[in-house]
């Protein structure tokens, strides 16, 4: 150990991570390799994202034989809201995972891949029903 600097202890709080024997937590740089793969998750929440959104403004302005005007704005809307939550998730799931990954804590569990795969199952129920009354 290095002279004049706590010593570490190896235990760890329930908040997850460990700590000096002063109690402070101890940050650290994770292998680059880590960061490299969350951020490209975060790029992949992206990515989905846009396409809710381009979805979202497709059943808008080109699905103009299916449904109604308001039937299409509805979901239009919900394509586009569920766009910006996937991307607000995905910025939120990117920092705490690279936090957890600096405290050397268990990774965060998180209820985005459930939710979209609803918001995705919903929508093509929604699109196959107008598609079939139309």
């Amino acid at each position: 150990m290095v002279p004049g600097l706590p010593e570490p202890c190896v235990h760890a709080d329930p908040i997850g991570g460990p700590h000096d024997r002063a109690g402070v937590m101890i940050d650290h740089e994770p292998d680059y390799r880590f960061t490299l793969a969350n951020e490209r998750t975060f790029l992949a929440y992206l990515r989905t994202a846009l396409a809710l959104d381009g979805a979202g403004l497709a059943v808008v302005q080109f699905l103009t034989v299916v449904g109604t005007r308001e039937g299409r704005a509805l979901m239009g809307i919900a394509l586009v809201l569920g766009g910006t939550g996937t991307a607000l998730a995905g910025f939120l799931r990117w920092r705490s995972v690279q936090a957890a990954m600096r405290r050397d804590a268990p990774l965060p569990s998180s209820y985005v891949p459930i939710a979209l795969t609803v918001i995705v199952a919903l929508g093509s129920i929604v699109a196959a029903i107008a598609l079939a009354l139309r």
